[in-house]
């Protein structure tokens, strides 16, 4: 059986707008002591309160939107990023760029090799009681603590 259908007093009605200016749907429903499903139940039944509604709505943001541009002609940095990424499309992008010397490509040519003599040396080192079998002889050391080495200074 269907529950009876509520409605607002002439005093609820006009406080909507106000109301929705500040309030979000489930807070509105709260303050008139209804659930959000009833509240959108009444728009859909009552034009004129889903118009109170939407119009307290758009003031609320036609005002912050006013203010937030105010800001940003007046050369409020974060003000302008943020209306330009919410109104104009604007986006960051994260891109790292790595170039070599001079600007140029970064070589890799040996690194292959290397790391191939370094496992290599790694392997055929006896383990020594007592020491970490995975840790690094100390002339595998560079001189910035890397394991890793250039083979072609061992040679």
């Amino acid at each position: 059986m269907p529950g009876k259908f509520k409605t607002l007093t002439e005093a609820q009605r006009a406080e909507v707008e106000t109301l929705a200016a500040v309030l979000t749907a489930g807070q509105m429903a709260d303050y008139f002591g209804i659930g959000r499903t009833t509240l959108f139940s009444l728009m859909d039944r009552d034009p004129d309160f889903a118009e109170r509604y939407k119009r307290g709505k758009a003031r609320a943001v036609g005002a912050i939107a006013q203010s937030l541009i105010a800001k940003a002609r007046g050369g409020d940095t974060a003000c302008m990023i943020f209306f330009l990424k919410t109104q104009a499309g604007w986006r960051e992008k994260d891109r790292l760029e790595v170039t070599g010397a001079d600007g140029g490509p970064v070589e890799v040519t040996g690194a292959r090799e290397r790391l191939i003599a370094l496992l290599d040396r790694h392997a055929e080192r006896p383990v020594i009681e007592g020491e970490p079998a995975t840790a690094p002889l100390a002339d595998d050391r560079d001189r910035r603590g890397s394991a890793l080495v250039d083979a072609e200074t061992d040679r």
